[in-house]
């Protein structure tokens, strides 16, 4: 049940120029992704991002550009990550069992994608404090539907002490800054 670096990938959802600033609280959203990009590229682990419809949406926000990884952001149509045959083909490239997710909006996308990954046998996890949706609602009820289907619900400082499992090493005295 713990998230474990070498057996982890982060897929960022939709966090994007023209969804992003109508969040709850973009700020939060924006941080906490940018904050797992760089602590998942220091360890070595497969970032992957999404974007819906960017053509009507935008691009990725540029704040979350610089940790991107090199083949860029996968476009997707369908809400779920899950339903894009290229995001899967990628993600079963990779390997890794357990999918950690942020990004918005926390009761469409995120939910979505983070069901069907389930479905298809990753072990899921979701980082509640880099999502967010339009209205607090909204992400309250996407926290009880993911928590009911049996999704992890994670915080970031989780997430990052998880993956680095132990105090004192090179990585952890580097990337505790950006906990703290």
């Amino acid at each position: 049940m713990l998230m474990r670096s070498d057996r982890s990938c982060l897929l960022i959802v939709d966090v994007q120029e023209r969804l992003a600033p109508v969040m709850t609280d973009p700020r939060r959203v924006i941080h906490g992704c940018g904050l797992l990009m760089q602590v998942a590229q220091r360890l070595g682990m497969p970032v992957v991002v999404s974007e819906q419809y960017p053509k009507g949406i935008g691009p990725t926000i540029v704040d979350l550009r610089e940790w991107m990884p090199p083949e860029g952001a996968f476009a997707k149509m369908h809400f779920s990550c899950a339903d894009d045959p290229a995001i899967m083909e990628h993600l079963n490239r990779i390997g890794r069992p357990q999918l950690v997710l942020a990004g918005i909006e926390a009761h469409v996308c995120v939910l979505q994608s983070a069901l069907g990954l389930k479905e298809k046998g990753f072990e899921v996890f979701v980082v509640g404090e880099a999502c967010a949706s339009r209205r607090a609602t909204s992400e309250e009820m996407a926290w009880a539907r993911l928590r009911n289907a049996g999704i992890h619900l994670v915080s970031l400082e989780m997430a990052v002490f998880e993956w680095l499992r132990v105090a004192g090493t090179a990585e952890f005295k580097e990337l505790i800054a950006l906990v703290k």
